[in-house]
């Protein structure tokens, strides 16, 4: 960016003022305000900035160019000079190497960068917590805040910037009237050292919903000020550098986590977890990168086979980074469906108590139980917490040969969300299933549910307080050709219920539960779909390197250098517009 160096939202560069060597900063916000304040997009490329910072350079760093574009401004050091003076005068600026603050040029609504929000939910609560976060953020300590005792000087604590993290009662105040709203706690985070990197206010005041609208009503009357848009406070922590993408979405998943394992999760990527792993991987890739570079680069000092080996060495560790990319991470649903919640479907023939073991896991009578067989008719899901994983139970049809039109649709459902499943769950009633045989009893599966049995499926043997002696089935016995594992229960009397959840409870935890891993902190790394997308995309770029087999190393190396660039876009080292907007639009507005 000609010699500009960016440091979150402000850009750097030396320049030689007379002789003498000067570090310029100038703020993003003040450069697109400067050049293009209609058009300034809300997350800043490189590319973008490349063509402001020439015409920032060309006006501002070079008087020569100065005098060449204007000559009725005089020679350029004196342009230069009654810039500086203006600016003086308008007590915007101590440095001459500084250019204007934003707060000189008019402002659209659009263009106010200090913005305002209640965080905490609506409703009756002892504390809402009103965040001010931007330039102007003291503004409403000096316009809207005053002492809580009355022997105080309100004209001289007006004067004084408020200590940084430190809880200070104060009467809140309209700016213009000075009516008293309320009285509470007021606490300051200095820039760069709060959530957003900027300077940031928070009022915390009761939480009566005609106090927090007198609030926020008087806080429009602070120039500069305008409400944020959902999800803005957090979009300023990205773009300032406080988090990265993962860390934004494990930051909204811990906001809906509504188990233990959910929490666990999110809260690990919050913390940068799944960051640390994505930047261990792009930096594996580099170092690919790198070797061929040295190839294309210094191929002139290499000797006899350098090249080859160097060219092999970065062949190898690809394919090392395709198998623990593949096996470790793609081939490793866990975090999605422990995000989303593990799709567990009821089926079975009708009624055998599918209904009542719904009704059961939810303690509540959430699905419509009767005698006659047919009851069911549509597909009935619930999100359930089942020894702290997320289950989103579904009841179906009862499976058989209909001749009614809408029992038919409903067993065509049941069979599609059976099959969608991550794990299904068949109920039989054990008078019908149980079958004696020469070997002795066993269990015999009807013909309208054996197609859908799998793998993934676990029987409950209901009824069992109708038949005299029940096979003992406690432990989660083998049945059927595929060794699928039964509990023999009784839903009418309760029967055998605690046994079978305890034991359908490890299933689950041994089947998702990351914590149950030998080290017990693997954190699953892909948790959304576009981690998925932007990885296989990777892999994608490194078998094509890996088949590469022409001597042109420039082009092999740019498989290299997508993949790489495909692992930035996941933590947001690559910006993606779309992406971003659609992630910071589904968060609160005062988030």
């Amino acid at each position: 960016m000609g010699g500009w160096t960016r440091h979150g939202c402000t850009l750097e560069r030396h320049v030689h003022v007379q002789g003498r060597r000067v570090l310029s900063r100038i703020s993003v916000d003040a450069l697109y305000s400067r050049f293009d304040s209609l058009h300034r997009p809300s997350i800043v490329s490189d590319h973008s900035l490349r063509h402001h910072c020439r015409h920032y350079s060309t006006t501002h760093d070079n008087p020569g160019r100065v005098k060449e574009k204007g000559k009725e401004k005089g020679e350029g050091e004196e342009a230069v000079g009654k810039g500086k003076e203006r600016a003086k005068r308008r007590g915007k600026q101590k440095e001459s190497n500084q250019v204007w603050n934003n707060a000189e040029i008019p402002q659209s609504e659009s263009q106010r960068r200090t913005v305002y929000a209640l965080s905490t939910p609506l409703g009756k609560a002892g504390v809402a917590v009103v965040r001010i976060s931007g330039p102007d953020a003291l503004q409403a300590w000096s316009g809207m805040t005053r002492p809580a005792t009355r022997r105080a000087d309100p004209t001289s604590d007006r004067q004084r910037e408020p200590t940084p993290w430190r809880m200070e009662r104060r009467d809140i105040v309209h700016p213009t009237t000075k009516d008293k709203l309320d009285d509470g706690l007021v606490v300051f985070f200095k820039a760069p050292s709060s959530f957003t990197t900027e300077d940031v206010l928070e009022l915390h005041i009761h939480s009566g919903r005609a106090v927090i609208s007198s609030v926020l009503s008087a806080l429009a009357h602070i120039p500069g000020c305008r409400p944020a848009e959902p999800g803005e406070f957090t979009r300023r922590a990205f773009e300032g550098g406080r988090l990265d993408l993962t860390q934004v979405e494990g930051l909204k998943d811990l906001i809906n986590a509504e188990t233990e394992l959910q929490r666990r999760m999110a809260l690990q990527n919050a913390g940068g977890a799944a960051k640390q792993e994505f930047d261990e991987l792009r930096s594996d890739i580099l170092e690919c990168l790198v070797l061929l570079e040295a190839i294309v680069d210094f191929s002139e000092e290499f000797h006899e086979g350098d090249e080859e080996k160097l060219f092999q060495d970065s062949m190898s560790n690809s394919s090392s980074i395709i198998r623990v990319l593949t096996i470790d991470h793609l081939n490793n649903p866990r975090g999605e469906i422990l995000r989303s919640g593990i799709r567990l479907a009821i089926f079975g023939p009708p009624n055998v108590g599918k209904s009542s073991l719904l009704n059961y896991l939810a303690k509540r009578e959430a699905s419509i139980v009767t005698d006659v067989p047919g009851t069911t008719r549509d597909v009935v899901e619930l999100s359930l917490d089942l020894g702290g994983l997320p289950v989103i139970v579904a009841d179906t049809a009862g499976l058989r040969k209909a001749d009614d039109l809408v029992e038919n649709i409903g067993i065509g459902r049941a069979q599609d969300t059976v099959k969608g499943s991550n794990i299904s769950l068949c109920v039989l009633s054990l008078p019908d299933a149980l079958v004696q045989t020469p070997e002795g009893p066993r269990i015999q599966i009807p013909p309208s549910v054996a197609p859908l049995i799998t793998p993934s499926t676990y029987f409950l043997l209901n009824k069992m307080d109708m038949v005299k002696s029940p096979p003992d089935m406690s432990g989660g016995e083998e049945v059927g050709a595929l060794g699928n594992r039964a509990w023999a229960v009784s839903l009418r009397t309760g029967d055998g219920m605690g046994t079978f959840l305890e034991g359908f409870t490890e299933v689950l935890r041994e089947r998702y539960d990351f914590s149950q891993d030998q080290d017990g902190s693997t954190v699953p790394l892909i948790t959304h779909a576009r981690h998925r997308h932007h990885l296989q995309t990777a892999i994608d770029h490194l078998h094509a390197f890996t088949s590469f087999r022409d001597k042109y190393v420039d082009i092999a190396a740019e498989e290299v250098r997508q993949a790489a660039k495909a692992i930035g876009k996941v933590t947001g080292a690559i910006d993606n517009e779309d992406v971003l907007d659609q992630l910071f639009r589904d968060f609160c507005i005062g988030k």
